[in-house]
């Protein structure tokens, strides 16, 4: 990824236009193209097309990701074929809330096929006719999770809200199916944990590891069944698939889990099933970045979900019905 420090000699110049006299360029209209496809960073910022005429300033930064996934992107029939997909919750001049469903990353990872479609794809999408700034990412949920995700609309907007996350002050509410008896009912789940960056997954850390990082939950029980627990899972802190980890650190891990489930823990014939994990980004509640009020969003369950878990409530019934039966002809 090329990159540049601007001096005192391209102070004061387009943005399409510096980029042009780079060899690796080579044109005004390819750095006005490789700009509106997102491959071009100014002091970190991926710049919409608009951003082509922005003047700039001794000590700026500037660099290329030419091969950035989703820069290829999803052209706009796969954008348009995809828009029926995308569910907003809230919206206003800032940010946008939505309702991410499951197997759909946030944006492009490294490892993702550039073609694919992301929320991010279709954020931009949806906010395009306004003539509104490119969304911004404001934190994640794995692909496979469905539920809230917060994007914002302006710099200041995405300044504001990341620093809430990192300050761990918004309300984060998950609804997660777990396997096994969950007890006590309620409680704490404290860890200390790392990102293994070449397997990428969260590892137990080791006593004195300098890359450890607090994880911490709130839990509650919401729904017992025979084999599984349905619960509600507040975050106060937020790492990387912190929920996934600190279940199965508990034998607990999550219906549908497959990547933090250990060869001991394999689901048995007649668990619960689901072909992802079975996670929800529930609940949601934060400061809005320029009224200061606070917003309060809720996605619903989504569907594979709350039928798995009228499954579970209607096999328990049956159950019970079964067990009274037999203590009814005992007597």
């Amino acid at each position: 990824m090329p990159e540049w420090t601007i001096d005192q000699e391209g102070a004061g110049v387009r943005l399409d236009a510096w980029l042009a006299c780079r060899p690796e360029v080579g044109s005004r209209g390819r750095a006005r193209m490789w700009i509106a496809r997102g491959k071009v960073f100014l002091n970190g910022e991926a710049l919409l097309f608009s951003g082509a005429g922005r003047r700039l300033k001794a000590g700026d930064r500037v660099h290329l990701w030419i091969d950035r996934p989703g820069s290829a992107r999803a052209g706009r029939r796969d954008v348009a074929a995809a828009r029926n997909t995308l569910r907003v919750v809230y919206e206003d001049r800032d940010l946008v809330v939505v309702d991410k469903p499951a197997g759909m990353l946030v944006e492009p990872l490294p490892q993702s096929d550039a073609s694919t479609v992301t929320m991010l794809d279709l954020v931009a999408d949806h906010v395009r006719p306004a003539a509104r700034a490119r969304p911004r990412v404001v934190h994640r949920i794995d692909r496979d999770t469905t539920g809230l995700v917060v994007f914002a609309l302006t710099l200041d907007a995405q300044q504001s809200l990341k620093a809430q996350f990192e300050r761990r002050t918004p309300e984060r509410v998950y609804l997660a199916l777990l396997r096994g008896k969950v007890q006590p009912p309620s409680g704490v789940w404290k860890d200390r944990l790392v990102w293994d960056k070449d397997r990428r997954i969260q590892k137990r850390a080791l006593e004195g590891e300098e890359r450890a990082r607090d994880a911490i939950a709130r839990y509650r029980v919401v729904e017992q069944f025979e084999r599984a627990a349905l619960v509600e899972i507040a975050l106060v802190t937020g790492k990387r698939n912190q929920i996934r980890k600190q279940a199965a650190l508990r034998n607990h891990p999550l219906v549908g889990e497959r990547l933090y489930v250990s060869q001991t823990a394999r689901p048995a014939p007649g668990d619960p099933a689901l072909d992802r994990q079975a996670l929800h980004a529930h609940r949601l509640s934060f400061r809005h970045p320029t009224t200061g009020a606070c917003v309060n969003v809720e996605a619903p369950v989504p569907a594979d979900l709350a039928r798995l878990v009228a499954r579970l409530r209607e096999n328990g019934r049956t159950w019970r019905d079964r067990r009274e039966s037999r203590i009814t002809s005992n007597e």
